[in-house]
């Protein structure tokens, strides 16, 4: 189990027919992302392919709705979207990475993940 507090959820908040999902880590620190970016970003084969590269695709409207989110042990989170996509394994360290805030992404960086 990862004992660093960067990469432990202590709350996870996404309205139902909300558009962003906000994570609070143990570190103090607060994530907000777009469904825009996790669906974008979603790491499962099916939407980045199988050569380790990570790309933002772009999606509908309709892809970015969540249905439900769910832990995968204690190390990521399944998302089911409501279109039934549900492949993406996003693991705590890919989410951080994700995080779309000033502190967390430097300007030059763009919307790519650092991983």
């Amino acid at each position: 189990m990862n004992k660093d507090p960067r990469l432990k959820p202590v709350a996870i908040r996404s309205p139902r027919g909300g558009r962003m999902t906000e994570i609070d880590w143990a570190d103090g620190h607060k994530s907000v992302y777009p469904h825009e970016i996790l669906r974008g970003y979603c790491p499962c084969a099916g939407c980045q392919g199988h050569d380790g590269g990570i790309e933002l695709l772009e999606t509908s409207d309709d892809q970015r709705e969540l249905d439900d989110i769910a832990p995968v042990g204690s190390y990521a989170l399944c998302l089911t979207w409501f279109d039934g996509h549900s492949s993406g394994i996003y693991s705590f360290k890919y989410l951080r990475a994700l995080c779309q805030c000033d502190a967390c992404r430097p300007p030059e960086h763009g919307l790519m993940p650092r991983l």
